[in-house]
């Protein structure tokens, strides 16, 4: 038994590392800093390999896309608008009149709002009678009122949409 003991003992202490537990930790250690560095290689390689990609990528060159014939609009002119605005008090009374277009998208669209126009011209009027002339200075107040009347028109025309309120002429005396 002492034999056996002693052959024990000398395959612990082996010089060349192949037996013993010292041996474990080195493999396992060395199969760890191989799978990183293989990963790491793998990714520089992937990451090198997506930049050429990217880099070299043509870009996609403009296809002559068929271009739909879109129709001119068309415009329905209202009747002249001539409307008192509202004084300040003790003030001199003002006026205001306005050639106003309508602005729609095809012609099917004009007829089915012709036969709305009284009902048009009744929501300008009642807006415009309201307005003062400091109202309509300058760009701003007109792009105010223009919007203003093209959300009217549109409750006005329902379920006919106008695209723009548009002003030919407008004076305020």
């Amino acid at each position: 038994m002492a034999k056996i003991k002693k052959k024990e003992a000398e395959a612990k202490e082996a010089p060349d590392g192949e037996a013993g537990e010292g041996a474990a930790p080195k493999t396992s250690f060395l199969s760890r800093k191989l799978i990183i560095m293989v990963a790491a290689g793998l990714l520089v390689v992937g990451g090198a390999a997506g930049g050429v990609f990217f880099v070299m990528k043509k870009p996609q060159e403009d296809k002559p896309v068929a271009a739909v014939a879109k129709a001119p609009p068309t415009f329905v002119d209202l009747p002249e608008v001539m409307v008192n605005l509202q004084a300040p008090p003790g003030g001199r009374a003002s006026y205001l009149k306005a050639k106003i277009v309508l602005e729609v998208e095809d012609a099917k669209l004009a007829e089915q709002v012709k036969p709305l126009l009284p009902r048009v011209m009744d929501a300008f009027q009642t807006y415009l009678r309201e307005m003062r002339s400091s109202d309509l200075e300058g760009s701003a107040g007109l792009y105010r009122v223009r919007d203003e009347l093209t959300r009217r028109v549109n409750l006005a025309v329902a379920p006919s949409k106008v695209n723009a309120v548009l002003f030919k002429e407008i004076v305020v005396q």
